[in-house]
């Protein structure tokens, strides 16, 4: 299942794809899927596909459609605090993504059938953590994975906030599921074909809603022991943080912020944890903030001069000239009060533009990519553009703000370090 958007060059552009179709419709989760890049969850070799709208699987390894991922954390309606439990958690990408919505306050388990896979999974969990500026760059609830047949989890045993089964579940075990939910809580699961949300508005009662039509392998059946009882799967333990990662979350979340409290509100009022990366978006250093908005503005202005030059040409009059329409789309925002700040964000907006050519430039240099002049003309500018292909193809590196901050408090090294990355072994 997939392919409903276009293929992107790379992540950001698949998920302005998934945006226009409508896919992606909160600011959250388009964060949630900027921050983490799909591409890092394929094998190497098969990396050319990662921003495709199309499932992708290698023996036990699974990736669904983005289009169909994108759905899922929609009608998940996810907020920092909740505890999400993933029914066949696969490579961990999805989970890492709620991760970064829930916060360290929240809880994030997976329960995967295959152990070759959970060793996968934490494999880029931990690449995640260590080479990711996103993990720097937002509060994060680390997954948690055990292996096991997710319907072979006893009956009385935790209930979660939020629950997701990534394989088709069938009819039979439908209220099993639903018993796995807080009274509050959402379920979504493929169900006879349809992805389907299952809100529990009370202990007997549920609310239903069809998403779209999706196929999915469906749930292996557990294999019964020699006493006809299926094995029991242990969720992962919930524990208590100790003081010391306590001090260390709150220390991290006081140097992400930026010094002018541009923090930003928290999140529909409900948590702090992902919305403190609004603070670095404020101060202009984080790239899944507000310029991505600017940048579709730009566009739908763009959209709106090529059809009113289609307009005039249709009509017989001179199209409009695009250098003087701009200069009047200026001017009418100033007479509402934009003034010199709407210039700084058209200029902003073509520094992201062209950092993103500069990305592709390096990429496309990486894989051996030669572009030719298309004719005799170009090459009278290919000596001026040489250099500025080449600078494209340097990019421009980016700062990770909370680590250079870390590195540069009076404190004795190991503590730097165990600000840096810890995970209690």
């Amino acid at each position: 299942m997939g392919g409903a958007v276009s293929a992107g060059e790379d992540n950001d552009e698949l998920i302005d794809n998934l945006k226009e179709a409508y896919y992606i419709r909160s600011c959250l989760v388009e964060r949630a899927f900027r921050a983490i890049d799909r591409a890092d969850y394929y094998l190497d070799e098969y990396r050319e596909n990662a921003y495709k709208d199309l499932a992708w699987r290698h023996g036990n390894i699974h990736l669904s459609a983005p289009c169909i991922y994108s759905e899922v954390m929609e009608a998940l309606d996810l907020y920092p605090g909740l505890s999400f439990l993933n029914l066949g958690s696969g490579t961990g990408y999805l989970s890492s993504m709620v991760g970064l919505i829930l916060g360290p306050f929240g809880v994030n388990h997976g329960v995967e059938l295959h152990a070759d896979v959970i060793e996968y999974a934490y494999q880029k969990l931990d690449s995640f953590i260590k080479t990711s500026d996103s993990f720097d760059k937002f509060e994060f609830c680390e997954p948690c994975f055990v292996a096991g047949n997710c319907l072979e989890i006893p009956p009385h045993s935790r209930q979660y906030d939020r629950v997701y089964c990534g394989a088709g579940v069938q009819k039979d075990y439908e209220s099993y599921m639903k018993n796995l939910l807080k009274v509050g809580g959402i379920l979504v699961l493929p169900l006879e074909e349809k992805l389907t949300k299952i809100t529990r508005t009370s202990h007997n009662s549920w609310e239903t809603k069809k998403i779209i039509s999706v196929s999915f392998a469906p749930l292996v059946l557990p294999k019964y022991n020699t006493s006809g009882k299926p094995k029991a799967v242990r969720l992962p333990a919930l524990g208590v943080r100790t003081l010391q990662e306590l001090a260390r979350v709150t220390i991290r979340h006081a140097l992400r912020v930026t010094p002018d409290g541009g923090g930003g509100a928290p999140a529909r009022g409900r948590g702090p944890s992902f919305s403190v990366g609004r603070g670095l978006a404020v101060a202009g250093l984080h790239k899944y903030g507000p310029r991505f908005k600017r940048r579709r503005v730009h566009r739908r202005h763009g959209n709106s001069l090529a059809s009113s030059g289609r307009q005039a040409a249709q009509s017989g009059a001179a199209p409009p000239d695009s250098n003087n329409n701009h200069h009047h789309h200026h001017h009418h925002r100033r007479g509402r009060g934009g003034g010199a700040d709407e210039e700084e964000e058209e200029e902003e907006e073509e520094d992201e533009r062209e950092a993103r050519r500069r990305r592709r430039g390096g990429r496309r240099a990486g894989r051996g990519a030669v572009e030719e002049p298309d004719a005799a003309g170009d090459e009278g500018h290919a000596g001026a553009g040489g250099e500025d292909q080449e600078e494209r193809g340097r990019g421009e590196p980016t700062v990770n703000v909370l680590r250079e901050r870390i590195l540069g408090l009076p404190l004795p090294e190991p503590l730097k370090m165990y600000l840096l990355y810890y995970r209690e072994k």
